[in-house]
């Protein structure tokens, strides 16, 4: 029934409010794309739990079990090529993902990020923004590169910081600008509107 689709992976590590977004996003007439499998580097994700509410299959892959950052992706190369994995979709995902892993897949991989990039990339990217007293926010839907952050971008949403707001309110409309344009922008690529550019120098 799907097996014409190209098929997903979904990494995240946490409540994964960004996978159920893809989740419901995939119900929808039209969604171009399969997801075949969750992945998190945490046990207790409750993005596991959210797969296996939607019958997707749910894998714990525990870094633990390898010695190095380049073996544990490498055993992630290994788990999606044996699920013929077409795209890599990271929802939330709290590992930064080396080369070996990278490459396979380079302009196969997107990650939503909550900030305007290049501004603020990495971790607590809106506390950052808001203690710095920024006049707006935002969201980044990018492809993966090799650096942190600096893939090339697919879509941009601003989100202007409202007077007396407090930095939880502000979490809370950035998620949800995230929960309506990740799955959009996923669609897109996946039909071919939107094409992978190495970004230059």
């Amino acid at each position: 029934m799907t097996e014409n689709r190209p098929a997903l992976a979904v990494f995240a590590s946490g409540n994964g409010s960004n996978l159920q977004a893809l989740i419901d996003g995939s119900k929808t007439a039209g969604w171009p794309a399969e997801i075949r499998v969750v992945v998190s580097d945490k046990k207790d994700a409750f993005a596991l739990e959210r797969a296996k509410n939607a019958n997707i299959e749910a894998v714990w892959f525990s870094p633990k079990q390898y010695a190095s950052r380049e073996a544990y992706d490498l055993g992630l190369v290994e788990l999606l090529r044996q699920r013929s994995i077409d795209w890599v979709i990271l929802a939330g995902f709290m590992r930064i993902l080396s080369p070996v892993f990278v490459r396979p897949y380079l302009g196969k991989m997107i990650n939503v990020h909550p900030a305007l990039l290049p501004k603020y990339p990495g971790t607590h990217s809106i506390e950052r923004a808001f203690q710095a007293g920024e006049k707006e926010v935002g969201v980044t839907v990018h492809f993966v590169d090799e650096g942190v952050d600096t893939g090339p971008i697919i879509v941009q949403e601003a989100i202007p910081v409202q007077p007396g707001e407090t930095l939880e309110q502000l979490t809370g409309r950035v998620h949800d600008v995230e929960h309506r344009i990740f799955p959009e922008a996923i669609r897109d690529v996946i039909l071919g509107r939107v094409k992978f550019v190495r970004n230059i120098g």
